[in-house]
């Protein structure tokens, strides 16, 4: 049995008992001119100081170029979001779906350019072997969970975009810069997920 599993689970139930309104989405996705319904895994390691599995997009990648973000893609028809984050997972890291133990869904995000993205948190080992799929992944890594969720450890920027100005949260770790949807993703969980209760997490 897992601990980091059981409190995650716990935490994750408690937070989604409480009404947090105004969880960050993208007001601008009606105007997007499509919509694709698509899931990412936020896989948690399974050791003393958790981390989270992210990557980053090689730049020639259509979507989202170049940005760091949570193994994922587009639901295909027949799946739902668990099995599409679990498929995505194996198709860019390899990411046997043996090692995943899914917790379960958490408050879905809709971005400016027309995804409406559904997050799984899931717990996996430690130490896996990843293997890149180099029209997908330029690079992977490991930031620590506590960090993540740490809303203090966040900047917030502005910038203007689509006739408007826009607030966006940033996060420089290790070379990666983690922003854009990952980062609004990351903050909606943390407001789910109590940090003084993870701090301990073992």
């Amino acid at each position: 049995m897992s601990v980091l599993f059981d409190r995650l689970s716990a935490a994750l139930e408690r937070g989604h008992a409480r009404d947090i309104p105004d969880l960050l989405s993208d007001e601008r996705f009606a105007q997007a001119g499509r919509t694709a319904k698509a899931a990412v895994l936020i896989a948690v390691t399974d050791r003393p100081e958790p981390g989270v599995i992210l990557t980053q997009r090689p730049q020639d990648m259509r979507d989202h170029p170049g940005q760091v973000a949570f193994p994922g893609g587009k639901i295909d028809p027949g799946e739902d979001a668990v099995t599409a984050a679990l498929r995505e997972a194996e198709e860019e890291l390899a990411l046997d779906r043996k090692h995943v133990r899914v917790i379960g869904t958490t408050d879905r995000y809709q971005t400016g350019t027309g995804f409406d993205v559904t997050p799984v948190l899931a717990v996996v080992p430690p130490g896996l072997e990843f293997t890149p799929s180099p029209t997908e992944v330029e690079a992977w890594f490991e930031a620590p969970l506590t960090l993540l969720l740490d809303q203090n450890a966040w900047a917030e920027h502005e910038v203007f975009w689509r006739g408007a100005m826009r607030n966006y949260l940033e996060m420089h770790y290790e070379g990666f810069r983690i922003w854009g949807v990952t980062a609004a993703i990351i903050a909606n969980l943390a407001r789910r997920l109590d940090l003084q209760e993870l701090d301990n997490v073992r």
